[in-house]
């Protein structure tokens, strides 16, 4: 059994089976074309970016993870298009409570990068994709049919539209931070890497799939 278990292990580590997994979650929507960014009145950026707040506490700068692509494409698309507005969903997401929301390490990043914050809503009460959609619906109130871009990652894209559009809300998708491209080299191994593939292909899927029966 322990011999099975290092077989598997090792068979972990190639990335070509978690990226077929997430592959057809990221290629769902594909990224609106820069002219179509000027019919949208803003920004739905949702959390998932920050990694946990101690270091910004001690040395006030913020930590940005994987998915950093959900807060860096809308600092662009803000300087590229001025009429835009932008509305960050993210609040106290761990079990154990830190006292330093998402949103506040949103507004910092913002200010960080020069973003003028009158063009800045932050909604900090929400903890998942479903409370995101509900929360920011009821922020915005009938605001939520104008056309906005809904900013996530890629592989989380399929399960945020869902819950968005049953909220009543008009959004578009723009999708980021992809951790796939148009195939995998099945030589490709990297063990630690692969797992974590593993781990978000597998949250995902099975995310949907609880979503879908509960909605």
């Amino acid at each position: 059994m322990l011999w099975l278990g290092l077989v598997v292990l090792g068979l972990l580590g190639f990335e070509a089976l978690p990226q077929a997994l997430l592959r057809p979650l990221e290629n769902r929507y594909p990224v609106p074309a820069a002219a179509m960014l000027d019919r949208h009145v803003g920004l739905l950026v949702l959390g998932g970016a920050t990694q946990h707040p101690r270091s910004y506490q001690v040395h006030g700068q913020v930590p940005l993870g994987e998915a950093a692509e959900r807060m860096t494409v809308p600092v662009g698309l803000l300087r590229q298009h001025p009429h835009l507005t932008l509305v960050f969903s993210g609040g106290e997401v761990r079990l154990r409570a830190t006292g330093v929301t998402e949103s506040e390490l949103a507004r910092a990043f913002y200010q960080e990068q020069g973003v003028d914050l009158a063009r800045v809503t932050l909604e900090a009460g929400s903890r998942t994709t479903r409370e995101n959609a509900r929360q920011v619906a009821a922020l915005l109130g009938p605001r939520c049919q104008e056309p906005w871009l809904l900013v996530t990652s890629a592989w989380h894209m399929p399960r945020a539209m869902a819950e968005f559009e049953s909220v009543g809300c008009r959004v578009r998708p723009y999708p980021v931070d992809f951790r796939t491209g148009e195939t995998t080299a099945w030589p490709d191994y990297a063990l630690a890497r692969s797992l974590m593939l593993w781990q978000t292909a597998l949250h995902e899927w099975l995310g949907l799939a609880v979503y879908g029966l509960t909605r």
